[in-house]
């Protein structure tokens, strides 16, 4: 990195190790890089263009143009060559690899601190250190994920003695997670698991077949993320949240979801799911807006719209991205509920044919 993104970085990582910030010290920081980034990411910069938009004319968090999610599979959102990178994370297309969408990161100090202050705050909640069972597959194995990495950042800063992967690719250990549930069952100790939604789908499928559940310690908890849409067998939230609950003897207020991204670098969590939907919120370096994807307008409060993230800590590529998630904002942050279908669906398709259209 040049001296100036390097300067960039450091007052970013300390922007993330306050306690919290004012809007106008959001707005400060939103304003400085969005300008960054317009004077060194081409494809946003030929975005902002076809919209007359320059930093002079953003005057707050809100204004800075909100790139489509889609825009990361059809450019390269960078503001330094792709070949400078330290990390390089991947969507998880099923289609060809060179269709994936890709977020380039210079260096991944700003998306680890980003991702173990939250941590530390939302899941373990002041517990230093927990036994934790993983229900993805290691760093090792998907060098491209960002999941893989932040499961491998939750066992190296948070994880117990006793921490281990139980999901590789080619499948799960359901042997060798029983036997780690059944030693903490038996130990007393509280005991995490994290994975994938649809790794719990699976796990919660063998343990109905064979009659077996557990009651895990007090104070174990649960994250899942990801979903499981065309991964395993769908279940309603209420019905999942419900077996998985009762199949790990651990509260529904203990069963987090995390939702992420991998054009994020930073994550929402909610507080259990005790009571659905659940309220998602962030930290105070990621600020979100719920719009009408045809206008870009915010839409009135309690209202359903898509979801803009503006996340601090994606300082190479875009601070502002439009989501193709719905939801509508609340009291504390917002209520996630589905993709989007229909009109909404039409709107970010639009917004991601200009997109495509400024980059010619």
């Amino acid at each position: 990195m040049d001296a100036t993104t390097a300067g960039l970085v450091r007052d970013l990582l300390d922007f993330i190790a306050q306690d919290g910030c004012t809007d106008a010290q959001f707005d400060a920081m939103a304003l400085r890089l969005f300008a960054h980034q317009h004077a060194r990411n081409e494809a946003l910069r030929r975005f902002c263009q076809a919209r007359g938009i320059t930093p002079r004319r953003v005057r707050s968090w809100r204004e800075v143009p909100a790139v489509p999610i889609s825009a990361f599979k059809e450019s390269t959102l960078s503001c330094v060559p792709p070949e400078a990178c330290e990390r390089v994370f991947m969507t998880s297309g099923t289609t060809r690899a060179e269709t994936r969408g890709r977020h380039y990161h210079p260096t991944i100090a700003v998306w680890d601190a980003s991702m173990r202050r939250n941590f530390a705050r939302r899941f373990m909640q002041g517990t230093p250190r927990l036994p934790m069972a993983v229900l993805f597959p290691p760093e090792t194995e998907l060098r491209n994920s960002s999941l893989a990495r932040y499961l491998a950042q939750a066992v190296e800063v948070f994880g117990g003695e006793g921490s281990a992967w139980w999901v590789r690719t080619e499948g799960m250990d359901v042997e060798g997670l029983r036997g780690a549930m059944r030693a903490a069952q038996a130990s007393g100790t509280p005991f995490a698991l994290l994975g994938a939604s649809y790794s719990f789908v699976h796990l919660l499928e063998v343990l109905r077949q064979d009659g077996e559940s557990f009651r895990l310690p007090e104070g174990s908890r649960i994250l899942d993320t990801g979903g499981y849409k065309g991964r395993s067998r769908e279940l309603p939230l209420e019905g999942f949240y419900a077996a998985l609950s009762a199949a790990l003897g651990v509260p529904r207020e203990r069963c987090i979801n995390m939702y992420g991204m991998t054009e994020l670098s930073t994550q929402f969590y909610d507080d259990g799911n005790a009571v659905l939907p659940s309220v998602k919120s962030g930290p105070h370096w990621i600020r979100t807006r719920v719009v009408d994807p045809l206008t870009g307008a915010e839409v009135p409060a309690g209202e359903r719209g898509v979801l803009v993230h503006c996340d601090l800590a994606s300082f190479n590529s875009t601070i502002a991205i439009l989501t193709e998630d719905v939801g509508v904002a609340v009291p504390g942050g917002f209520q996630l509920l589905g993709r989007a279908e229909g009109v909404q669906a039409k709107g970010c398709s639009l917004a991601a044919e200009a997109f495509v259209q400024a980059q010619r």
